[in-house]
């Protein structure tokens, strides 16, 4: 007898394929839990919705197939299934769970609080498809957290939960929420906020009850509006995001996040997010692609990684081989890196011939700075000398110690590095009396043009910052891309490299106190937040350098 659809399956005949509903997050990336990542991982087949598409499709594989949850309706309809159109697009995909694929629906926010989400899994319940759910951070949670709202103060608070977006505001019951005294967490509809608000005054709420607005909550395009249900209206159409005489830059459709109640004063004192040092700020970062650092995001802003430099390998390779051989048959007492793309190139050469950080035995190895000794870390290599000041090629000579002939039976120094790199190193050395064997390693040579898109941000003021490493990415940028917007904050890793960039006719704006990335992102985030504590004491709008335009408004507080 074969099983009906509440029998329980044998083991052994149970299809391995099954349907995942996963609870995305709000927005933010870093709010997926480590669950969520796990089984992106092993997804056959993705059906995402918008918000969080890109989030989630980075973890899966890389021949994953790939569906838009809101066209899946229109594209697959069937008459006569479970559950309306929402439902009856993902009976379409049964097919590959039951030839053993793994199907992952991701929802935005938390599939639990998703009606159309359940009734997908009411459809795959009745038509015996396995399938599991990973909740995740539901939106009327995470982003009241992002805009500084905490929901609860004190025992017994009460706290409800309203989902407003899918009807009109008119259709919408509010006279069991206008009498209460609850916080109430509104997701609704940009448009509908107005109708929203009147009809909880006419409901019995009182005209000053506190309101925050939240659009694109937990992203850094955050935006977080407060005002009194009576002013919601024309704080919103004063601040632009809803329709006014001037055309409203904002979707009049979009969902937002709402909480009406005294807990939205307590925002002030406790936004921790909107008001980070450089909270949205666009940042250029013109290195090499793979040396991008993500510290940026951790002050709020959004880096875009645009290379200036591309490496190459050497066009004669005989020196690394004879260099690498010396390394192995006890040539040198030392090896010095000067740049983390040095460390790439030697690793990539011990890697073609079998060697790994074994065949450094016997050698002392120096490095430029903290950024090179973690690459070599991470080669399986702790660096003997690492400068204790300036980390540079001058730093590195301060603490090089001269050569003595009692004490080191070798003479000699490999120094691999780029084709374009100064004599300093070499000269200094020398003059403490060790031989160098400098060698190139790999040659710098001009990127390739960024996008259109990208040259004319650029050039027209589209980025707020950019952080220059080098004197070659200030000209490589130049080159390539064109000179930066006059409103555009100019930050340099040292002074070289602002002469550099004041020659080619740009305001420095910004100075690492030392030569490296990390400082020059703290030095960029004081100045970030200075600018901020400026304008707040002053009582003006914080602008990002990229907004303030003569005549903007904006009433984001």
């Amino acid at each position: 007898m074969s099983p009906t659809k509440h029998s329980v399956v044998p083991t052994g005949s149970r299809p391995s394929g099954q349907v995942t509903f996963l609870g995305a997050g709000p927005g933010d990336p870093g709010l997926l839990t480590l669950r969520a990542v796990e089984v992106l991982s092993a997804a056959d087949v993705l059906v995402a919705d918008p918000l969080t598409a890109a989030a989630v499709r980075v973890h899966c594989p890389a021949g994953v197939e790939l569906h838009d949850a809101q066209v899946l309706p229109e594209t697959f309809a069937l008459d006569g299934a479970f559950g309306g159109d929402g439902a009856a697009a993902i009976t379409r995909l049964f097919p590959a769970v039951q030839a053993g694929r793994h199907v992952v629906r991701t929802v935005d926010g938390d599939p639990g609080l998703d009606g159309r989400a359940a009734e997908e899994m009411l459809a795959c319940a009745q038509a015996g498809i396995p399938f599991q759910v990973v909740p995740g951070v539901a939106q009327s949670v995470g982003v009241p957290a992002y805009a500084g709202v905490p929901l609860r103060a004190g025992v017994g608070t009460d706290v409800r939960f309203v989902d407003a977006s899918h009807c009109p505001p008119e259709a919408y019951d509010w006279s069991n929420l206008g009498g209460c005294d609850a916080t109430l967490v509104v997701r609704t509809r940009l448009s509908s906020l107005p109708l929203s608000a009147t009809a909880l005054v006419a409901s019995g709420r009182k005209p000053d009850t506190p309101v925050s607005v939240t659009l694109e909550g937990t992203t850094t395009r955050q935006r977080t509006y407060t005002a009194t249900l009576a002013t919601l209206a024309a704080e919103l159409k004063a601040a632009r995001v809803l329709p006014s005489p001037v055309s409203a830059p904002v979707n009049p459709a979009s969902n937002v996040i709402a909480v009406v109640g005294e807990q939205v004063n307590s925002r002030p004192a406790l936004s921790w997010f909107e008001t980070k040092p450089l909270f949205g700020w666009n940042i250029l970062v013109p290195r090499t692609k793979d040396q991008a650092g993500a510290q940026l995001r951790s002050y709020g802003a959004v880096p875009s990684e645009v290379p200036t430099i591309a490496v190459e390998p050497p066009r004669t390779p005989q020196q690394m081989e004879r260099a690498i051989k010396g390394l192995v048959t006890g040539r040198y007492e030392w090896i010095a890196f000067t740049s983390v793309n040095a460390v790439k190139a030697v690793r990539e050469k011990f890697e073609e011939y079998g060697l790994d950080a074994r065949a450094f035995a016997g050698i002392k190895v120096a490095a430029v700075g903290e950024t090179t000794s973690q690459a070599l870390v991470d080669f399986g290599v702790k660096p003997d000398l690492v400068p204790t000041g300036e980390q540079s090629a001058a730093g590195l000579l301060e603490d090089w110690p001269l050569y003595d002939p009692v004490f080191d039976p070798i003479d000699r120094v490999l120094l691999p590095r780029a084709d374009i790199a100064t004599e300093t190193l070499v000269a200094g050395l020398v003059e403490l009396g060790w031989e160098v064997d400098d060698v190139t390693a790999y040659r710098t040579v001009r990127a390739s043009p960024p996008p259109a898109e990208t040259r004319e941000a650029i050039k027209g003021g589209g980025f707020d910052a950019v952080i220059f490493t080098s004197s070659s990415t200030v000209r490589n940028l130049v080159g390539i891309a064109g000179k930066p917007h006059n409103v555009t904050v100019i930050a340099c890793i040292g002074p070289a490299t602002a002469k550099t960039a004041e020659e080619h006719g740009l305001r420095v704006d910004v100075l690492a106190p030392a030569p490296s990335v990390t400082a020059l992102a703290e030095a960029l985030a004081d100045f970030g937040a200075a600018r901020r504590d400026a304008a707040t004491q002053a009582g003006e709008q914080v602008y990002r350098p990229s907004e303030r335009r003569p005549g903007s408004r904006r009433k984001a507080r």
